[in-house]
């Protein structure tokens, strides 16, 4: 991996009511306003040491740091086996597996999947040319999954395509099925999770419910139920950095093997979920696409054991839901506000 790291950029702001967004499209020579929002989400800049939301309005005088992406092509292209479910001259899709970052990170030493798409499909490099919104530091990436969650994921491979395919996702016009194997029985079997989600004050890693993150909504539907867990099928509505893993812990069932927002399990070493179906129209010819990746071995086995009676938890109690799914975490966005105002924090 070629290390291009810069240093923190403060900046000050020199107007009032501007939007974060806006002012570092502004100030940041280059960026749009959809890369300025990437830098925000994805937890790089602080205001006065507070992470805030896009739409946060700045007061003059506000200290605005950023901590700046590489400016160089960030990986040398790595030849990291891919399973394509589909490919065309405009796209591919991937089954991607456990263990693979889709973009680098801080911390991360591995090479990462932009380092096999470089590899595999080196004219993807070109497309920030083309697309002044494309990052050229993420070439091809439609949309994201975390480092341990497995199944489908869209690359563009074409500015064009890139294009169609984000407006698509914008407009929530691609349907993306999950499964999940959680703790527990969600109680009703069926539901909307609908809980703003934000990057938790206290812990810019993790993700949690804020009332002032971003809108976001988690379908779900109970497919197979066992002694002490259920295996769901979730559809992604809105498409936030840990969606499903948050949405499901908040209503009490968080998914097996997720130690961030859960709890560990000795019958799986990583969350158990997986990006099984994607619907979207193609890019060039308008034809509805639906694209099925089946769950990995390690999820498989995990089935087979709870249905041959294993118990997720062992010894311990299931727990139940916490009543309807919407108001329970309304209940937990209050509380966590409780906790951060007891500790002298700010939540924005």
């Amino acid at each position: 991996m070629t290390d291009h790291a810069t240093p923190a950029m403060e900046l000050m702001a020199d107007r009032n009511g501007e939007r974060l967004d806006q002012f570092l499209a502004r100030r940041l020579d280059g960026a749009s306003r959809n890369q300025a929002r990437r830098l925000i989400d994805d937890g790089l800049t602080r205001v006065d040491g507070r992470l805030e939301r896009p739409a946060f309005k700045l007061s003059f005088g506000e200290l605005v740091t950023v901590h700046s992406r590489q400016t160089g092509p960030i990986e040398d292209p790595v030849d990291i086996t891919l399973h394509v479910v589909h490919e065309d001259d405009h796209l591919a899709v991937i089954d991607k597996p456990a263990q693979l970052t889709v973009h680098p990170a801080p911390g991360e030493t591995q090479p990462t999947l932009i380092a096999a798409i470089l590899k595999r499909w080196p004219e993807i490099a070109s497309i920030a040319e083309d697309d002044p919104e494309a990052d050229p530091l993420r070439p091809g990436l439609v949309h994201r999954l975390d480092r341990d969650t497995t199944g489908l994921l869209m690359i563009a491979k074409t500015a064009d395509a890139l294009r169609s395919l984000r407006d698509q996702l914008r407009e929530r016009r691609v349907d993306k099925r999950y499964v999940a194997v959680v703790v527990g029985a969600p109680d009703p079997p069926v539901g909307l999770i609908d809980a703003p989600i934000g990057r938790d004050p206290g812990d810019p890693r993790r993700m949690t419910i804020l009332d002032r993150g971003r809108p976001s909504q988690t379908g779900y539907e109970t497919v197979e139920r066992f002694a002490d867990a259920s295996l769901l099928q979730c559809q992604l509505i809105t498409g936030r950095t840990h969606q499903i893993r948050v949405h499901l812990s908040a209503i009490g069932h968080p998914i097996a093997g997720d130690a961030m927002y859960g709890l560990a399990t000795p019958l799986i070493d990583r969350q158990a979920l997986h990006a099984r179906k994607l619907t979207f129209e193609h890019p060039a010819t308008d034809e509805t696409l639906t694209l099925i990746a089946e769950p990995p071995a390690d999820v498989r086995r995990l089935l087979s054991q709870l249905r041959e009676g294993e118990l997720l938890l062992g010894d311990q109690p299931v727990p139940r839901s916490r009543n309807e799914p919407a108001d329970s975490v309304k209940r937990q966005a209050r509380s966590t506000r409780r906790q951060r105002r007891r500790r002298g924090q700010r939540i924005r």
